[in-house]
């Protein structure tokens, strides 16, 4: 398991990004205000954790992030989504920020890249854990025993 805190100069953490075991999925934990500046390393932080071992699942969680990130967002689906596609993301589980203007940014990325891959929003991270990691696998066929 890989975790890795980046921070902003004044020394506040700004994502938290991890390897969960076995490589079941990557959980990135934004926290606080984010600018375009952070938004890029984290994501530019993100990629490099692809291209070092691809991985199809990411649980993005924006429950402890504060206020608005539009600004980011043409760069995220001009560089960020392209890129993570081609390193093979499938599936996104990405958990809302509780105010308003997080989850308007959310919103309007989600017009754009909704389409690339499998996104599904939640409000807490139970929920988007499970259908994370359960998403794209196929039901076992069942079968009835008549007697």
């Amino acid at each position: 398991m890989t975790k890795v805190e980046l921070k902003k100069p004044n020394g506040d953490v700004f994502l938290i990004a991890e390897r969960m075991p076995d490589n079941l999925y990557i959980h990135a934990q934004w926290i606080g205000i984010q600018t375009l500046d952070t938004v890029m390393q984290g994501g530019s932080h993100y990629i490099k954790m692809l291209q070092e071992q691809p991985c199809s699942r990411l649980l993005n969680n924006h429950k402890e992030l504060i206020g608005p990130w539009e600004v980011a967002n043409d760069w995220i689906v001009s560089f960020w989504t392209p890129k993570v596609m081609e390193l093979g993301l499938q599936y996104m589980s990405q958990v809302l920020a509780p105010g308003i203007y997080g989850k308007m940014s959310f919103h309007h990325l989600h017009q754009h890249i909704g389409d690339k891959f499998q996104i599904k929003m939640f409000e807490d991270v139970p929920p988007a854990l499970d259908w994370l990691l359960n998403v794209g696998k196929e039901n076992p066929l069942q079968t009835t025993t008549i007697r």
